[in-house]
């Protein structure tokens, strides 16, 4: 079965959002990425999606953007520090959001995806977690920052 466009760029979202989930499943639970990169995809990639209650997510990009979440987290976190206003620390920001950041992190870093899609995605899995707005604009800002710092020719 070939999958369209569409379908493709919904696993990718769901993914992203998986990893997001799995990044702060990893600082609350203090499990390791191996564990819970299992527990993920048993539970989310190999799950029934019959249902439509859960859309299923692609595996590979998941992996890759735990695997360097993880790997490359010390530099992620000094990029984020450093998009952040002076005073507010990476430890202050919710741990959400600090998850979110490692995994758009991950991605602008380690991978040819533009990174205006990839703050485009990140800024609507924000927004699917805190709907108010504030912290959507917020995480566009700082993910705008990370990028140009990484990747100023894509600018």
């Amino acid at each position: 079965m070939t999958l369209s466009g569409n379908q493709k760029r919904k696993m990718k979202s769901a993914a992203r959002l998986y990893a997001v989930q799995a990044l702060f499943q990893m600082e609350y639970s203090h499990q390791t990425v191996e564990s819970v990169m299992a527990e993920f995809e048993e539970h989310r990639f190999g799950a029934s999606y019959d249902e439509g209650d859960m859309q299923e997510g692609d595996a590979a990009l998941f992996a890759l953007l735990m695997e360097n979440a993880v790997n490359y987290q010390a530099a992620i976190d000094q990029m984020t520090d450093r998009a952040l206003v002076a005073k507010w620390p990476l430890g202050r920001i919710d741990p959400t959001l600090r998850a979110l950041f490692r995994a758009a992190g991950a991605e602008i870093t380690q991978s040819e995806t533009p990174p205006k899609v990839v703050i485009t995605e990140f800024v609507d899995i924000a927004r699917a977690f805190h709907p108010d707005g504030k912290e959507a604009s917020f995480v566009n800002a700082v993910l705008d920052h990370m990028a140009r710092e990484a990747r100023p020719e894509a600018f």
